[in-house]
């Protein structure tokens, strides 16, 4: 599975903005100034690469396409999410049971 970095690497400038633009809402929010927590972000990019995954369809057999598939849904979301001011993580948001937007 890819991994947030991978898709910084290989990305164009509009991904790269959207993966710091993530990387960023991951961090104390108490401290506006401080590193984002790239590990926290890392873990939360797989979540929801395994989240698409899951809605796949169960007719759908060819599991490196649903992996390839899920990682383009997920990037794309990433840059969908980077268009909205102030976003929040979907999956920090699930894990501390509040609205996304």
């Amino acid at each position: 599975m890819i991994s947030l970095h991978e898709v910084y690497e290989r990305g164009n400038e509009a991904v790269k903005g959207a993966v710091r633009a993530f990387g960023d809402r991951h961090g104390p929010a108490s401290a506006a100034n401080s590193a984002p927590d790239w590990n926290g972000a890392e873990r939360h990019f797989t979540q929801l690469i395994e989240v698409i995954m899951a809605a796949a369809t169960p007719a759908q057999t060819d599991i490196k396409g649903i992996i390839r598939r899920a990682e383009n849904e997920a990037v794309q979301l990433l840059l969908a999410l980077h268009t909205l001011p102030d976003y929040r993580c979907p999956i920090c948001v699930k894990r501390q049971g509040r609205e996304i937007l």
